[in-house]
């Protein structure tokens, strides 16, 4: 294993300092391993806080700060936070208005939320709503789950949520943008190599070479099945054409088109396959509205890629477009 760490036991403490010492606009409470917005509360503003096992950076201390996040959890290397670090983060970003958990749907994302929110409104009365995020398309139940997946829809639910949040929306409205997004959104993933989590020292799953995994999940999970390495058309095909098939794009205001890379894959790759992707989508009648492109939600140094589609409508598209400032995602500021 070659990693640049010390301890692997304090990966997540050593990265949070890294964080706080890069993003002085944003607080980090390292005894509970929270980031949150640096002028949060925000009064009357509704609050959204997230979180997950870290290894999947950016996501979710990358998306903390105006038009985004206000607060995320950082558990252990793809582990869930536990509840009380859910209600530091949620305590911290309570500005009277209520609190949105945006929530993968993982068991233990949904068990450690749920029992959060229910602390934080026995202590307090603060209203919490939660939304979970359950857009992977590749398979209905896997090692982490029960139902599909949390995968690249939520860098999308989180920013045009957070931008609802910004207009001043209540906390009903703004849970209803979210849930529309995910209903609205499909991705697929795939793998090259393996992830290698710290504390293992070693590949999560054995993938030979010249084979690649099909549907993988953002911790290793396994995918639909295992094929040749393919080109990128071929790729963007094996990825595309199943979202395509759970959902209709078409009649809409075109797609917000999202090209991930899961850690290990260089930016030149990931345009390669945005522009097969496109390709596919113009050869069904589906225009690109928006894009984006980059290692957004990742697993550690795993190779590979997903493709998340949105489909858009005018209040989605404004609302993307909409001004953030977080350390992983600018623009309009």
């Amino acid at each position: 294993m070659k990693k640049l760490i010390n301890d692997p036991a304090n990966v997540i403490s050593d990265a949070l300092l890294g964080f706080a010492a890069a993003h002085p606009e944003v607080r980090v409470d390292h005894e509970n391993r929270i980031v949150v917005r640096g002028d949060a509360p925000v009064r009357g503003k509704v609050g959204l806080v997230s979180g997950g096992g870290s290894g999947h950076e950016p996501l979710h201390a990358g998306f903390v700060g105006p038009g985004m996040l206000d607060a995320a959890c950082a558990g252990e290397i793809f582990t869930s936070p536990v509840p009380d670090q859910m209600v530091a983060a949620t305590q911290a970003v309570d500005g009277g208005a209520g609190v949105l958990h945006i929530v993968k749907n993982y068991t233990g994302d949904i068990m450690n939320f749920e029992l959060a929110a229910e602390m934080v409104e026995a202590d307090s009365g603060t209203q919490v709503v939660s939304v979970v995020v359950d857009d992977d398309v590749a398979v209905q139940d896997s090692l982490y789950t029960a139902g599909r997946r949390g995968v690249g829809a939520t860098v999308l639910v989180e920013k045009i949520a957070g931008a609802a949040a910004a207009e001043g929306r209540s906390l009903g409205e703004v849970a209803d943008v979210a849930r529309k997004v995910n209903a609205y959104a499909r991705s697929m993933g795939l793998a090259l190599t393996s992830c290698t989590v710290p504390a293992a020292g070693r590949p999560t799953f054995d993938l030979p070479e010249g084979e690649m995994e099909v549907g993988i999940g953002i911790h290793g999970e396994p995918g639909r099945r295992r094929v040749p390495v393919a080109p990128a058309n071929e790729i963007a095909d094996m990825l595309v054409s199943p979202i395509l098939g759970d959902l209709d794009f078409t009649g809409g205001d075109g797609v917000i088109a999202f090209v991930n890379g899961m850690g290990g894959t260089p930016l030149i790759e990931l345009y390669v396959m945005f522009n097969e992707v496109t390709q596919i989508l113009a050869k069904a009648g589906i225009p690109v509205a928006r894009s984006l492109v980059g290692p957004y939600i990742t697993s550690l140094d795993m190779a590979g890629c997903s493709v998340t589609l949105l489909k858009a409508d005018d209040e989605l598209l404004r609302l993307w477009d909409a001004p953030v400032n977080t350390p992983a995602l600018r623009r309009g500021v």
